[in-house]
């Protein structure tokens, strides 16, 4: 009986000690996961706001005001354009190579 005792008590022990163990890493899994979830979140807002600044950037208004301020571009007037006269290219006509038709 005595050596029954031992047995249930070691095999007590591990049960408890494995429970402990599983409770350990299951809060830990927790914390881990609440923190990725918060990540996630952190990660969803960046990209929102990146979409946004996109977005913006690519207005046309935005897109013209840089062109005028940095580059110094203006509008066309008829009176800064250049007309040029030249040749129409004549069409040529394509030639089978020799054998096809």
């Amino acid at each position: 009986m005595g050596r029954m005792s031992i047995l249930f008590a070691v095999l007590l022990m591990v049960s408890a000690i494995s429970l402990v163990t599983a409770r350990f890493q299951s809060r830990q899994l927790f914390v881990e996961t609440d923190r990725l979830e918060d990540k996630a979140r952190e990660l969803d807002t960046d990209w929102r706001r990146l979409q946004l600044e996109r977005a913006e950037l690519a207005r046309n208004a935005r897109i013209d005001g840089t062109a005028r301020a940095e580059l110094k571009m203006e509008n066309t007037a008829p009176d800064r354009t250049i007309y040029l006269k030249g040749q129409a290219a004549k069409p040529t006509t394509a030639v089978a190579p020799e054998g096809r038709q």
